[in-house]
């Protein structure tokens, strides 16, 4: 039996809160014996059908950044996405509420800057529809980005959205919000927890 946590983090890059999620499961992992793995959903896909557009996206550029993960993750795994994704937020030109230069973020990640062009394709659809699909098959299509699932030591697997938050908390507070979250998300017969209203998310606060 292992003896440490896996968090299997399903996001869509264009998300400043999703971001500031990421980046509190990679702070729990550092105080807490978590693994992450990471995956891509759409909030393009998951949107699909809809009268209105909550994105406000109706160029379709959301699909951009997505299909450019979701090569990345199939041409060289997991942990290149990780970096990827990483590296899309705090490469020179990324802002408070959108990510950087696609190609730049490639080239810090260390990834060939010709997968920027994967964002133009319909190539990695597919793949994105099917990483999507298991992530949202997990938590039911009422809910966006992010997923996480989270299996315990013994097996135990745990899924919730969110948390949704718009500052990152760190070192052993992160830690608590995991345990906290898990407990409560594993919790039988739970649903649904919200709090205040949405604040405006502090990106500069995760870099």
């Amino acid at each position: 039996m292992t003896t440490r946590w896996t968090a299997d983090f399903w996001f869509d890059p264009s998300c400043p809160y999703t971001w500031i999620t990421s980046r509190w499961v990679l702070e729990a992992a550092a105080v807490r014996p978590i693994d992450v793995r990471w995956h891509v959903m759409s909030l393009s896909v998951l949107n699909e059908g809809r009268d209105d557009d909550p994105e406000g996206d109706p160029e379709g550029y959301l699909w951009v950044p997505v299909r450019i993960c979701a090569a990345v993750r199939q041409e060289y795994g997991g942990a290149a996405l990780g970096r990827f994704y990483t590296a899309l937020w705090t490469v020179d030109g990324a802002g408070d509420d959108w990510a950087g230069p696609l190609d730049d973020a490639l080239t810090m990640a260390g990834l060939p800057r010709a997968l920027a062009e994967a964002g133009m394709s319909t190539d990695y659809d597919d793949a994105v529809r099917a990483s999507h699909a298991e992530g949202i098959a997990l938590v039911g299509g009422h809910v966006g980005t992010p997923v996480v699932a989270a299996t315990d030591p013994a097996g135990r697997r745990t899924a919730f959205f969110g948390p949704v938050i718009s500052r990152l908390p760190r070192g052993e507070q992160a830690g608590e919000l995991w345990d906290g979250t898990v407990l409560v998300a594993g919790t039988p017969g739970f649903h649904e927890l919200k709090g205040a209203p949405h604040a405006d998310p502090d990106i500069a606060g995760t870099r």
